[in-house]
This record gives structure tokens, C-alpha cells and sequence, in this order.
């Protein structure tokens, strides 16, 4: 590639040299380059971009060199967060059950049981934000209320995608795009009204009151027919109570206990069942939240 001459050409050549790889961690290493450089510059303000990123080449890297160090450092997190003996093929009965030993598995279950009370947050975030933004749009202090909203939107967005990666193992975004200083105010509020992922992030937190309810209300229920079925007869016996039944109109039929040892094996299938759904809404919930709260960046 050619030397860049300007900063933008330099963030193009990046971009092309992260190409194919996560689009968090092509937002995060151009974001990163970006402010780095503009920092130099500003810094050294009697400098031309061609000076400072010629100076900078041997301290932060040509823009293939520094694509090189964020793919080896990614893969490094990755196998760190993702050891050989836990990716290992599994076959047959193996593979169903190895799905205990996977982290993530634990950590989507808890995100389901999570994601009502902080679908309900941004949902009401959202909608009341929303609420006095056009209600106060016909007074000056609408405008810097907008912003402030808008503003609180983005840096939540960032929050939810941390919790997204550390519970459900999907790279997310990790920084804010940096605060340009060489545009004036008024283009960096256009920006954000202009940018998609503003937009996204406000759907992404107003979808995310019906995807908690359907996640708590499965994974609750899931959990509790699944640890009746295992210890409902077992426990009734045990304290002369009818812990498990099953109601039908008129009749109620409490099963015998030499029931109890199907109904237990029944009751871990269950259970296991419920761990492989709660895996797979995590990386179907991780893609959604990728593809809404990343930012899919283009030169």
C-alpha cells in the first residue's frame, strides 16, 4: 500500500486491511487510530497530517502492521475466552450434555433472567426520553435535551453491548467513537442524528421489552416444569404434600412414587433442553445486538 497522506487515507487502508474481520473490532481499531492520530496532530498543530503520520509511522504502526497487532490480539482473547478443550468436537449423547461445561451457556441463562428488568429500563428510557424531546422541541432547552438523550442512548448502547460480550461471548463494541475537535459543534451534532447507529440503538432498546418477557417467561418456566418433574414426587413423598400433579379440568392425578425415577430422568432431559434453547437465544439475541448496535463502517 501507499503511504497515506492524510488521516482519512490512513483510516481507509486500515479498513481495507481488517477486512473480514469483526465489524466491533474494525469499529474499535479505527476509532482507536482515529483519535491517536488526530491527538498527534492536535498536539502538534504546526505540523502537516503527511509530517505527523510519517513521524508516527515507527511508534504506532503503518496501517497493515497495526491491523496484523489487533487480529493477533483478538485471537489471543478468543483462545483465552475460548480454550481448545472447550470448542473440542463433541458426538452423540457427549454433545448434548457438554453444553453444562460451556460458561456461555450460564451466562445466557442469566441474561434471559436479566433482560425484563433492563428491557423495561430502556424501554421506559426511550419512550419517556422520546416523550419530552418532542414535548420540549417547541422551547429552546428541547434542542440541548435532544442531545443530552440522544448522548445517554449511545453511551447505554455501549453498556448493554459489554454486558452482551461478557455474558453471551459475542464481540462487542468497546469505545465511544472518539470527539473530533477539528469540527465544530454543530457537524458533531449533525453526526449523530445522521448516524445509523444512534437510530439502531434507540429500536434495539425498545425491542428489548417484548424479547425480555419472552426470555424470562421461557427460561422461568422452562427451569420450573424441569425441577418439578425431577423432584416434585420425590420432595411430596418425602413431606406427605402433593408437590406435583397434573390438573385436568375435574380430575387431579398425583403419579405413584415408583413414578419418581422417570419423571426425574424426564425432568434433567428437560433441563438439559432448557440450557442448549437458552445457548442458541444467546447467539441469536448476540447478532441481534451486533447488527443493531454496531456500527457498520464504510470508506
Amino acid at each position: 500500500m501507499n503511504t497515506p497522506k492524510t488521516i482519512e487515507e490512513y483510516l481507509q487502508q486500515l479498513h481495507r486491511a481488517l477486512a473480514g474481520a469483526d465489524p466491533a473490532l474494525i469499529q474499535d481499531a479505527l476509532y482507536d487510530a482515529e483519535e491517536h492520530l488526530r491527538s498527534e496532530l492536535a498536539e502538534n498543530s504546526h505540523a502537516t497530517e503527511l509530517a505527523m503520520l510519517e513521524r508516527v509511522a515507527g511508534s504506532y504502526g503503518a496501517p497493515e502492521e497495526v491491523a496484523d497487532i489487533y487480529r493477533d490480539t483478538e485471537a489471543k482473547v478468543q483462545r483465552a475466552l475460548h480454550p481448545p478443550s472447550a470448542t473440542r468436537p463433541q458426538r452423540g449423547l457427549s454433545r448434548f450434555f457438554a453444553v453444562a461445561a460451556d460458561p456461555h451457556t450460564y451466562g445466557a441463562l442469566f441474561y434471559m433472567l436479566l433482560a425484563l428488568a433492563t428491557g423495561v429500563f430502556y424501554f421506559t428510557w426511550v419512550v419517556t426520553g422520546t416523550s419530552l424531546s418532542l414535548g420540549l422541541a417547541v422551547l429552546i432547552i428541547g434542542i440541548p435535551f435532544v442531545i443530552l438523550f440522544l448522548g445517554s442512548v449511545r453511551i447505554l448502547a455501549l453498556v448493554e453491548g459489554r454486558i452482551v460480550e461478557a455474558m453471551l461471548g459475542v464481540r462487542m463494541p468497546r469505545r465511544l467513537a472518539p470527539a473530533r475537535k477539528d469540527i465544530t459543534i454543530l457537524r458533531r451534532i449533525g453526526s449523530m442524528f445522521t448516524d445509523p447507529r444512534t437510530w439502531g440503538s434507540l429500536f434495539y432498546m425498545v425491542l428489548m421489552l417484548p424479547l425480555g418477557v419472552i426470555y424470562f417467561t421461557l427460561i422461568v418456566s422452562g427451569l420450573s416444569f424441569s425441577f418439578s418433574l425431577a423432584f416434585g414426587p420425590l420432595l411430596g413423598a418425602l413431606f406427605d404434600a402433593n408437590l406435583f400433579q397434573i390438573d385436568m379440568g375435574s380430575i387431579h392425578y398425583v403419579p405413584p412414587l415408583w413414578v419418581a425415577p422417570f419423571l426425574f430422568v424426564l425432568g434433567v432431559l428437560l433441563f438439559f433442553v432448557m440450557l442448549h434453547l437458552a445457548r442458541a437465544i444467546g447467539r441469536l439475541h448476540g447478532e441481534i445486538a451486533k447488527r443493531l448496535l454496531v456500527k457498520t463502517i464504510r470508506y
